[in-house]
């Protein structure tokens, strides 16, 4: 079902804050009923990410554990990563798998495209799910050597208790792949 309404007209665009990596833009907006308001947001970079359910060929899923500075802790998580210029989604999700967890997927299916916050952030993120591993490593841009846990498939559902694993990317992709895996039996 489409949904049909006029956007709301931009009157004014500032970037009223910005540092290394974010530009934090104030847009003032007319809406069609004529109320006017002020929304603040991360101005759109046009780059977007993935991120990957890897399952091994013996049932496991696997995750990394790395540092989180908005946390302040290690927080456990699928691979993921920026997509670089001219590259699709589907080679970058295989990049990030070799250079994260060291290996590459024969088989990446997308499960859906997210946005973390819609209110703030424009970034589109696609979650995948990978299959048919293999060994290849690249190299990374992460400041440490990442820790990759597997978990079995067959826990997935305990994963959610595990007070490490509380990204929400994280988490809408393994109940994505859950779906998915449960379809192809």
């Amino acid at each position: 079902m489409a949904f049909s309404k006029d956007k709301p007209q931009i009157l004014a665009a500032e970037v009223v804050a910005q540092s290394r990596l974010f530009k934090i833009e104030s847009l003032d907006l007319r809406f069609s009923n004529g109320v006017e308001r002020t929304y603040e947001r991360m101005q759109p970079s046009g780059r977007h990410a993935v991120l990957i359910v890897p399952v091994t060929a013996d049932g496991d899923l696997l995750l990394i554990r790395e540092y989180s500075a908005g946390t302040e802790r290690y927080e456990l998580g699928f691979p993921k990563g920026l997509i670089d210029a001219g590259e699709s989604a589907l080679v970058a999700a295989n990049r990030e798998l070799k250079e994260e967890i060291g290996f590459g997927a024969q088989r990446l299916h997308p499960l859906k495209e997210v946005i973390l916050a819609p209110s703030y952030f424009s970034s589109r993120m696609t979650l995948f799910v990978g299959q048919d591993l293999y060994p290849e490593r690249l190299e990374g841009d992460e400041p440490e050597p990442l820790e990759i846990v597997r978990w079995p498939l067959a826990q997935a559902e305990e994963l959610l208790n595990h007070l490490d694993f509380a990204e929400a990317r994280s988490i809408s992709a393994l109940f994505l792949a859950l779906k998915y895996l449960a379809c192809e039996e």
